[in-house]
């Protein structure tokens, strides 16, 4: 079961949406600047695991200049105490930033 996060780390000024599988390791990521809306990552690890396993030397490192970096650690169980905070996120919430994010992405890099 899929289940859809967002994060806000204040540190950096991004807030952060996942979709997560049952283990809560995130397989799709997306990155959004707080200060200006404007997005910074659109991640899949699906993509990412693809462009390892193609062979090519600098695979990974070029797919992550593109498109960022998907988190490399499950997610703990949603906490009171966690910080920051996870807020639940319905699947189409996720799907509709995935779509901007990867066209803003795309265009960005001219994809």
């Amino acid at each position: 079961m899929l289940t859809y996060i967002r994060w806000y780390w204040s540190d950096d000024d991004r807030w952060n949406y996942d979709e997560l599988d049952a283990d809560r390791w995130a397989l799709r990521h997306v990155e959004l600047r707080g200060s200006d809306g404007v997005f910074v990552a659109a991640a899949s690890l699906a993509e990412v695991l693809i462009a390892r396993d193609s062979g090519a030397v600098g695979a990974v490192a070029e797919y992550e200049r593109r498109y960022g970096v998907v988190p490399e650690a499950p997610f703990p169980p949603p906490e009171p105490a966690l910080k920051p905070a996870l807020e639940s996120l319905s699947s189409g919430e996720f799907e509709r930033l995935w779509r901007d994010a990867r066209r803003h992405m795309e265009q960005r890099t001219g994809t």
